[in-house]
């Protein structure tokens, strides 16, 4: 295995329907512009709540992937 460098990036996806939804809308946003995803981490889910209702689901994802930084 040769050495390699990994950078890391934190997103919110939200979702009216799951948080795994949410979730998943994240990483989906994260690969229309980043290659190589290694990993994700759901650090923290939450509701978005309008007059004791929720309205909205959010997970807070940390997702991984490979830099090829310029030298």
């Amino acid at each position: 295995m040769t050495d390699s460098v990994y950078k890391i990036i934190t997103l919110i996806g939200t979702s009216t329907d799951s948080w795994e939804k949410a979730a998943a809308a994240a990483i989906e946003q994260a690969s229309k512009s980043l290659r190589d995803l290694r990993i994700a981490e759901v650090e923290e889910l939450d509701m978005r709540l309008e007059n004791g209702k929720v309205v909205a689901y959010r997970a807070k994802v940390r997702i991984s992937f490979k830099y090829e930084g310029k030298a």
